[in-house]
């Protein structure tokens, strides 16, 4: 282990141990679990209304809405797809933007190359989470 890792180890365990001093409830608690309930009450947009808020609505020979959210996720890949909402949200929004499911998989597995395989690996995770249950295997 280099001594970042055991310097960024110890940081998580120091604020660990922070978070429990402060409220013994966060001993058990998990972000992702804890959002999963927020996370389907918030509903996915329509294609229409993320091109309108994303695509090239604002500049009519820019990215549209599909594209836009296929960079999105490769950045969130490239952060270590740590914020799980976040990308499960945004698979959902590339799909109905007209995203396959093909293309979200190169999108993600192309950010290996930057970012790692485990970061790949984790956003291949939650993107199934959501493609898993798209039921289309056409997309």
């Amino acid at each position: 282990m280099t001594d970042m890792s055991k310097l960024f180890e110890q940081l998580i365990e120091q604020s660990q141990a922070m978070a429990k001093a402060v409220n013994p409830g966060f001993e058990n608690f998990s972000p992702s679990e804890a959002f999963k309930g927020f996370e389907a009450m918030w509903p996915t947009m329509p294609k229409e209304v993320m091109e309108l808020m994303f695509g090239n609505t604002v500049n009519k020979d820019g990215l549209d809405a599909r594209t836009r959210l296929l960079l999105t996720l490769a950045g969130l890949t490239c952060q270590g797809a740590q914020a799980d909402t976040a990308v499960r949200q945004t698979v959902r929004h590339a799909l109905e933007a007209g995203a396959r499911k093909q293309e979200i998989v190169e999108t993600i597995g192309q950010m290996s190359v930057f970012a790692g395989i485990p970061a790949m690996t984790r956003a291949l995770n939650l993107a199934q989470e959501v493609m898993g249950d798209n039921g289309d295997d056409d997309q």
